[in-house]
């Protein structure tokens, strides 16, 4: 798959042979076979040219990894914890690139968690707990909806 990631293009089995023999010694048949089986997975697709097969990947490494974490956080007893270990084994660098992913899932220059909380607001949903102890404990006149009494903490 590193391959077929890496030329982001429909790829043939000799080209991935030929790629692969630079660094060791492979024979064509394994090749083929380690593609054929990621076809049946569905992890590639492919197209005839000819007698052979061109695959290319059906997702990007990067949607892959995703899945990837999506699913070992979905597996945990314990998300958050298993969030903050993760993030605890991560590099300076590997947290500015969380910092600067995170900034890409604002939603209208809002944070992900004040949509997620108009998305409750909306829905009927009630604050979680320290969402209303900020409300409470905010200055008047601030998160206050346009229409609203100033001091007010109508929503």
């Amino acid at each position: 798959m590193t391959r077929v990631w890496e030329w982001n293009r429909p790829v043939t089995v000799r080209e991935v042979l030929e790629d692969l023999q630079k660094e060791r010694s492979i024979a064509y048949t394994t090749v083929m076979t380690v593609l054929d089986n990621l076809h049946q997975k569905g992890w590639v697709r492919r197209e005839a040219e000819g007698r052979a097969y061109r695959y290319e990947a059906v997702s990007t490494r990067a949607a892959y990894s995703a899945a990837l974490m999506n699913e070992a956080w979905s597996a945990s007893d314990n998300p958050a914890a298993a969030l903050v270990a993760f993030f605890g084994m991560m590099s300076s660098e590997q947290r500015q690139a969380l910092r600067d992913a995170v900034r890409m899932v604002q939603v209208d220059d809002r944070p992900v968690a004040e949509e997620e909380r108009a998305t409750r607001e909306h829905s009927g949903e009630p604050a979680r707990e320290e969402e209303q102890r900020a409300a409470d404990e905010a200055p008047a006149g601030e998160g206050v909806e346009p229409g609203a009494e100033p001091g007010s903490k109508e929503r």
